[in-house]
């Protein structure tokens, strides 16, 4: 089996905090403190290797980071509490709003680099609680980066229309009659993770083709091959690994044949699904299994 290299540029995520101060409580989903539950969903959202620039002179959560795709380069903001560069004069509503329907305080539409199309779908507790930890972590004074965008993508007056067609806003719905388990791991992997950013086929607007969910990608990011397949499908995706493969792999980023994880998923596995809790794991890896097998990419 190939190294399994994944991540994209929109997956706004899945990365994580790995930049936390030493004085930060410790991430833990079941905390009495919001700031401590928020900075597990930041983990478990992807924020921080996407609004990190790369380098070791990197500022934490100030932005910066080139995302190059199909459609041009998109820069990651400043998501630090800094009121002139960051996000310091935002009101929690503004927040939820941007989360949650991809809009930005002055009333302006977000390109879907940022993924909200999944992020709709966060509950109130873990969005209340996420923007708790973000008005913890440093205040950063970095300007923010223009897109840089072929026509006609910078024409941001067409994102209604892309919207119409792609987004639908609203609370993450599941059908009934599933276990603890699934639930847990189907809000991650459809949420939080929004590993369909990645993992699912776009069509040439860059809308998700859910037709074929999760059965990975012909084109990776910055033409970096193909991003895999993670439906069950024994011939194209990860069929021949079990539940504790996915979970091992996950934590260690070593797959049953004993190759590792490249590239990017090597990133993601380092400070965001490695930092998850093993319960978390193991739910996804239960809702991957579940998942209708595809062909693909």
């Amino acid at each position: 089996m190939r190294p399994f290299p994944v991540l994209t540029v929109l997956m706004l995520a899945l990365g994580a905090a790995g930049t936390a101060r030493a004085a930060d409580p410790a991430p833990d989903p079941a905390s009495p403190d919001p700031v401590a539950r928020g900075a597990y969903v930041f983990i478990a959202g992807g924020c921080s290797t996407c609004h990190t620039a790369p380098g070791p002179d990197a500022k934490p959560l100030a932005g910066g980071r080139a995302l190059k795709t199909a459609f041009g380069t998109f820069y990651t903001p400043n998501i630090t509490p800094d009121p002139d560069t960051g996000i310091g004069k935002w009101s929690e509503e503004d927040f939820r709003r941007a989360v949650r329907e991809g809009v930005s305080p002055a009333g302006d539409d977000l390109y879907p680099a940022f993924p909200y199309v999944a992020y709709t779908g966060i509950t109130d507790q873990d969005l209340s609680d996420l923007w708790a930890y973000l008005r913890s972590v440093p205040p950063v004074r970095q300007e923010n980066k223009p897109h840089d965008l072929s026509w006609p993508y910078s024409w941001r007056m067409l994102l209604p229309g892309w919207r119409l067609l792609n987004f639908s806003e609203g609370p993450f719905l599941v059908p009934a009659g599933r276990s603890a388990d699934w639930y847990r791991g189907a809000y991650l992997v459809r949420v939080l993770g929004h590993c369909g950013e990645c993992h699912t086929p776009r069509d040439m607007l860059g809308g998700l083709n859910w037709y074929s969910p999760f059965a990975g990608n012909p084109q990776a990011p910055e033409g970096q091959g193909k991003i895999p397949n993670i439906t069950p499908d024994p011939k194209h995706g990860i069929g021949g690994w079990s539940a504790k493969d996915i979970a091992y792999y996950l934590e260690t980023g070593s797959t049953p044949d004993g190759d590792f994880a490249g590239g990017a998923m090597s990133e993601v596995i380092r400070e965001n699904t490695s930092k998850l809790t093993p319960g978390d794991r193991e739910a996804i890896a239960v809702y991957l299994k579940s998942l209708k097998p595809l062909p693909g990419p």
